[in-house]
């Protein structure tokens, strides 16, 4: 099904009691995130602020902030669907006579639909603000958490053309508001609209920008999608496959770029790369932790064009879960097949909530050989975003990769830390703030496989010789009841499949490394494959907060210990504590987003008001 915009989407919703509408006055400065918060961390509705304070504008948050709202956004009935739709794309036949190229009519009749259609007029165009008239006040852009560098732009469809090649890109890049006029622009070391503004460089030539908020559903998730690098296959296109038919677009008024003439609000101007960069943030990332202030470009929009009764979308990225992470499973539906043209052993894949889509991946395969987890998951460095994973974990075939207790307990039961655990170093997510070096650091592989002979021996050379191996008694995890105390543990606990999550509270260089020898050396260890030291923030209590933290603070090949414990077992020690200045960690360290007490106290007071069932508060 596709849907001629955000506001048709937003009436399905509605009509499905999947939408609320606020009519209550609500401040645009952190109130509205702290609401949304709520709603999306337990799975509630979309909401539709009427009234936002300071704007004539209404505020939609929450469209796309369920599984199922996003497969009803993309005209499947399941995200798992996703994939038999690009598996019946990519599969075309190329022999079998004249019934073979007749099989594939309406395969191509789907691919006619990639390219972007012109028209004339829009509803986007239909009121055009120039010059002086530009006051990006004017539109409720939300200030998001309390330490945030001021009010962003979270839902932006940024739309660049590489000054060459005139390809089209349309990325997803956070704006922080600087002015009535400017913006800075987020585009990271990795990102095509930094290559088209290196080359806008090079020329000696301002770049034009347009900026879309809205659009329809697809064209939302499509400026999110880690597109392979294939000729022809753009935002646009992959919008176009998804909704069945050619997506409409118009010329912009003062840029020369294709704009979604469905958009709610187009934000038209340039960057100069010949000007100085502009201090970007701090903001609450989609890690859970602000990104920091660094230097960013400068977007100085020229025009704004909109509906007439436009209707703001936005989003909020923070603490998983979050929307983002539906649409993280989107992709992962969506280009399952594609990764299993190149790498067919892959059965599944899943990158989940708690590893904000890089920090942790699991991958299930078809086992036929000795080292075959380590070349599927170097495989997976190798492809597109992926370069960016930390930790990637393998499983068996019939292991449910997105059944996170099942994977731990496969971990712990078939994973032996150092023989079947693996660090190398590569490119990192520039937000991961852990990491030796901007983007650059280390990562993990697991191998929770079935093992074959000789991936369990040691110096093996001839089949005769595999005959003589031992395999390894089964490791038996067990909780201990009465904990040992150390020096700064705030909070601990063992769990029966072999884990033991500590809070502590770190205050001297070497402090976490030293805890993990005396952990490790305590008969409590015994029943231990893995310990994962957090900071004090941390509830050990919830393992989904435990992995979330200890994933964003480690450098896998700096924090990650293989430890003897007692009987002659191993443990893998992670330490997820804050790295310090006097251990060499010259970076500062940023904090974990917390909402303003105050603000919380607030929407509790005022929950009725806001006519919200109590049942979301």
């Amino acid at each position: 099904m596709a849907f001629p915009d955000i506001q048709s989407f937003m009436s399905l919703l509605e009509s499905r009691g999947e939408l609320l509408r606020v009519s209550a006055p609500v401040s645009r400065d952190l109130e509205i995130t702290e609401i949304a918060d709520r709603l999306v961390k337990k799975g509630g509705p979309a909401v539709l602020f009427e009234n936002v304070v300071g704007s004539d504008f209404p505020l939609l948050i929450g469209a796309l902030g369920t599984r199922e709202r996003v497969a009803l956004a993309l005209g499947v009935d399941d995200l798992d669907d996703l994939a038999a739709k690009v598996n019946h794309l990519i599969d075309l036949k190329g022999s079998g006579g004249v019934r073979g190229l007749l099989g594939n009519i309406p395969k191509l009749g789907d691919a006619m639909n990639l390219p972007p259609r012109r028209v004339r007029s829009a509803p986007v165009q239909e009121v055009v603000w120039r010059g002086d008239e530009v006051d990006l006040d004017k539109i409720p852009v939300l200030k998001c958490w309390p330490e945030d560098g001021g009010p962003f732009v979270t839902l932006p469809l940024v739309i660049t053309r590489d000054p060459e090649t005139g390809e089209r890109n349309m990325g997803m890049y956070r704006m922080q508001v600087m002015s009535r006029n400017t913006t800075g622009m987020h585009w990271q070391r990795h990102k095509t609209g930094t290559r088209h503004l290196e080359k806008a460089k090079a020329h000696g030539e301002r770049l034009p920008v347009a900026v879309a908020i809205g659009g329809d559903p697809a064209l939302i998730y499509a400026a999110t999608a880690p597109l392979p690098p294939i000729p022809g296959l753009d935002e646009f296109a992959l919008a176009g496959y998804l909704r069945g038919q050619r997506y409409p677009v118009v010329k912009g008024v003062t840029v020369d770029l294709d704009v979604p003439a469905n958009a709610e609000f187009i934000l038209e101007g340039y960057v100069d790369p010949q000007e100085d960069w502009v201090v970007e943030g701090p903001f609450g990332d989609h890690t859970g932790f602000y990104t920091l202030p660094d230097l960013y470009p400068l977007f100085h929009v020229t025009a704004v064009t909109m509906r007439r009764n436009p209707v703001y979308p936005a989003t909020i990225v923070g603490r998983p879960p979050m929307e983002d992470a539906y649409l993280i499973e989107a992709s992962e539906r969506l280009f399952l097949p594609a990764a299993q043209l190149i790498i067919p052993e892959i059965v599944d894949y899943h990158m989940p909530p708690a590893g904000v889509a890089h920090n942790l991946v699991v991958v299930s395969i078809h086992k036929e050989f000795p080292g075959q987890a380590y070349k599927v998951a170097n495989g997976l460095f190798g492809l597109g975003q992926m370069m960016n994973a930390k930790v990637i974990v393998v499983v068996d075939a019939e292991v449910k990769v997105n059944d996170m207790d099942a994977v731990w307990r496969e971990v712990t039961q078939k994973a032996l830390p150092g023989r079947d655990t693996l660090t190398t170093r590569g490119p990192i997510d520039v937000l991961d703030h852990s990491s030796r070096g901007w983007g650059y650091g280390g990562k993990l592989i697991i191998d929770a496989t079935t093992k074959r002979p000789e991936e369990i021996g040691s110096g093996v050379s001839s089949r005769e010789d595999q005959a003589d191996d031992v395999v390894p008694e089964a490791f038996r995890p067990q909780a201990t009841a009465e904990l040992p105390t150390f020096p700064g543990v705030l909070a601990q606990r063992q769990t029966e499949d072999g884990y033991w999550y500590v809070a502590l509270d770190k205050t001297g260089a070497g402090q976490a490394r030293a805890l993990a020898e005396a952990f490790a050396a305590h008969p409590a260890a015994a029943g231990v494959r893995h310990l994962l030291i957090c900071d004090e923030q941390t509830d050990v209590q919830d393992a989904g907060d435990v992995w979330w933290t200890v994933l964003n603070n480690i450098d896998a090949e700096r924090d990650v210990w293989v430890l003897d414990t007692p009987g002659g077992g191993r443990l893998l020690a992670w330490d997820g504590a804050r790295k310090l200045p006097s251990e060499g960690f010259v970076r500062e360290w940023p904090p974990k987003i917390v909402m303003d007490p105050a603000v919380q106290a607030r929407v509790d007071r005022l929950w009725n008001v806001y006519g919200l069932p109590e049942r979301w508060r």
